[in-house]
């Protein structure tokens, strides 16, 4: 099984372990991470999804990514908005992706807490592609 994986840069301390926990996770599962594309924050990823979507070498695609509480209401909107537009892209491809971002609503603290997101999406995608076939 090979995967994607599109990986938010915005708060990369934490998204970096988040992609290191989900490729370790991957080959723990029998599948391989053949590519990773880096975007700016989690609202940047529909494109870059759209991008692994199209490939035919690639099963599922995996969005790591870490929204933080703000001042404002923004973290909501970002997620809410990135949520629904993975969804309608794995509608699209009739592929999976699946959703590993953390947030919204959350501090920097229960960020730290919540890197195992990752681990979660990418046993996710295994599933739903062996499930699929």
């Amino acid at each position: 099984m090979r995967l994607g994986f599109v990986v938010a840069e915005f708060n990369r301390d934490l998204t970096y372990q988040m992609e290191l926990l989900g490729t370790e996770h991957a080959k723990f599962l029998g599948a391989e991470v053949i590519d990773t594309i880096l975007v700016p924050g989690v609202y940047d990823m529909p494109l870059a999804i759209k991008k692994l979507c199209k490939r035919d070498d690639i099963d599922a695609v995996i969005t790591i990514g870490i929204v933080i509480e703000g001042a404002t209401k923004h973290d909501e909107i970002v997620v809410q908005h990135a949520a629904r537009k993975i969804t309608d892209l794995s509608l699209e491809f009739d592929k999976p992706v699946t959703l590993g971002i953390a947030g919204p609503g959350m501090t920097r603290m229960e960020a730290h807490q919540r890197v195992d997101y990752a681990k979660r999406a990418v046993e996710a995608a295994v599933k739903l592609v062996r499930r699929l076939k």
